[in-house]
């Protein structure tokens, strides 16, 4: 289930825990996907603290909040970009978006497959999207003060596997949050340098988050996906013969 938009922004915004968060992974998001001018960038589930660096060159930002979780007005102060909108059903354009960053948003779904197709539907042939979940080996997902206590963990190969079978290509993979989730200010203080050493040393173990860059594959792949096979459900008594009448 989603967490409250509420409980999110006090996190992010108004704890030292969850700015220290914000700036070390948008440090690498930036890193990952520079702004462009021009560029139409989505953010989808409470990715809207990653998106300021892209305001002042990107064409249009936009900020998806799923109903479930509920909407805030961001930025503050300014025009507000954010929208709420169905897990489901995107109000975007197909091929609307150069840039799609998702956060809190697909390990918390009840429909992580519907949410994907629409990842793979808006974003654009040559775009890029980046997908960042809680590591299934890391210690933010053990500890349920903080947002990625929350959902569905993943380890490397269990996210680029389920992006693969929607037609999103990972292309490069790194990890995020090195420092413990804790207030403590030791480790506050230090978490700039614990980044710094851990993005060097870890891309995929030691890092609070996994954050996987994908590609948009054209033409999407064969086969049926989850909503299909749900709609042919398995018949578990398909092929067994009826009882046989007994002889007269």
């Amino acid at each position: 289930m989603h967490l409250d938009v509420h409980d999110l922004r006090n996190f992010y915004y108004r704890t030292p825990l969850g700015r220290a968060a914000q700036r070390a992974i948008r440090t690498q998001v930036v890193s990952l996907l520079p702004p462009r001018r021009g560029d139409t960038v989505v953010g989808y589930g409470f990715a809207v603290p990653l998106l300021r660096p892209y305001l002042p060159a990107a064409k249009r930002v936009v900020g998806l909040m799923p109903g479930p979780q509920g909407v805030m007005h961001w930025p503050a102060g300014e025009p507000n970009v954010s929208v709420l909108c169905e897990e489901t059903l995107w109000p975007l354009d197909g091929g609307a978006a150069d840039r799609l960053i998702l956060m809190h948003g697909l390990e918390t779904s009840e429909d992580p497959t519907s949410v994907l197709e629409e990842c793979w539907r808006v974003l654009a042939p040559g775009g890029r999207g980046l997908f960042i979940v809680p590591n299934r080996a890391g210690m933010w997902a053990r500890r349920d003060r903080t947002p990625f206590g929350f959902g569905r963990p993943y380890s490397l190969s269990q996210l680029e596997s389920q992006l693969k079978r929607h037609g999103l290509i990972p292309q490069r993979h790194v990890a995020a949050l090195f420092q413990p989730p804790s207030d403590r200010r030791f480790w506050l203080r230090a978490g700039g340098l614990m980044e710094r050493v851990g993005s060097a040393v870890s891309g995929r173990y030691a890092g609070g988050v996994l954050m996987v860059e994908v590609s948009k594959q054209v033409p999407r792949p064969a086969g049926p996906g989850l909503r299909e096979s749900l709609r042919r459900p398995l018949r578990v008594l398909d092929g067994i013969a009826g009882p046989e009448a007994e002889p007269a």
